[in-house]
């Protein structure tokens, strides 16, 4: 089943970089960017993080939370967060519960050889958990006016 806009935002619960749990009912009343982006340190998904930090006062000022999910665990997501300066929480989707559950856990392909990955995607869920909007187009290095 694919996830459109205007459907109810499927609930989750997993943990942050520090081990904390997070389930989307902790942002009720608040509007959620939540980001699916494939590696921790890797450039597409280092220059996507890096965008969204750098106008992250922007995101605030409009009353938004961000949250990175990737299949990286808690220690890979600190380490990327230290060095990157990352102002919002990355959840640990090991288990690949989350991607499920939103459809970005897929197939892909490269060199010719098909292999499971996540799919680039961002999820705009406002203050209801409804999905206003969908953005599987991501621009890595120009994120935050595709969101805004």
């Amino acid at each position: 089943m694919k996830l459109k806009e205007g459907d109810k935002a499927p609930d989750f619960k997993s943990t942050d970089q520090d081990g904390n749990q997070v389930k989307l009912s902790d942002f009720k009343g608040k509007k959620l960017v939540m980001y699916f982006y494939p590696k921790d340190n890797t450039p597409g998904c280092t220059a996507e993080s890096c965008n969204l930090r750098d106008n992250y006062s922007q995101f605030t000022s409009k009353g938004y939370e961000i949250l990175g999910v990737s299949t990286d665990s808690e220690k890979s997501h600190q380490k990327f967060i230290e060095k990157f300066e990352l102002p919002f929480r990355l959840l640990a989707d090991v288990d690949k519960s989350i991607h499920e559950s939103y459809g970005t856990w897929v197939e892909k392909s490269m060199y010719g050889r098909k292999y499971m990955g996540t799919a680039r995607v961002t999820f705009i869920i406002d203050e209801n958990g409804v999905i206003e909007k969908i953005i599987e187009k991501v621009k890595t290095k120009d994120h935050t006016a595709q969101i805004l």
